[in-house]
């Protein structure tokens, strides 16, 4: 949920919100975090569910279980 947190402090820094979010992109370290990815999603965005991708990538940098690549609409 901290990476999430964190895209949503990103989005209003830059005159956005999550409702704007249009596609997510998670790379997890294994098809094992998927489930924890997507109960986060579902608190996250609520009834609301933009595109995603959930892409495993194995190990990633520094040891994190998931990175997350956000495309949102900005005004």
């Amino acid at each position: 949920m901290r990476a999430l947190n964190n895209v949503d402090l990103i989005l209003r820094e830059c005159g956005s919100s999550r409702d704007k979010v249009l596609k997510t992109t998670a790379f997890v370290g294994g098809e094992d975090d998927w489930a924890a990815v997507n109960q986060c999603y579902a608190e996250f965005f609520g009834a609301r569910h933009p595109a995603r991708s959930i892409v495993p990538v194995g190990a990633l940098n520094a040891g994190l279980k998931v990175e997350i690549e956000v495309i949102a609409a900005v005004e």
